[in-house]
């Protein structure tokens, strides 16, 4: 049996993010600013966290974009 809460989204902070990216911080909150980056889920005054599967799916698609760039040439 599994727990009911396995499908229930992680949230990961900024550095961690950026861990996961291999991007700076600065690299994500510039690409978070320009929109092309998952958006961040407030949790305080000064604190924010990231949804782990939304940046799993932005690398994802980076990775799907290089290999079709590669393919076309």
């Amino acid at each position: 049996m599994t727990p009911a809460n396995d499908n229930a989204p992680t949230l990961v902070s900024l550095n961690d993010a950026a861990r996961m990216t291999s991007l700076s911080r600065t690299m994500v909150n510039r690409y978070r600013a320009e929109g092309r980056f998952p958006p961040a889920i407030p949790l305080g005054d000064r604190r924010i966290a990231f949804i782990r599967s939304e940046i799993t799916e932005w690398i994802q698609a980076r990775i799907d974009a290089a290999r079709s760039l590669r393919a076309a040439a």
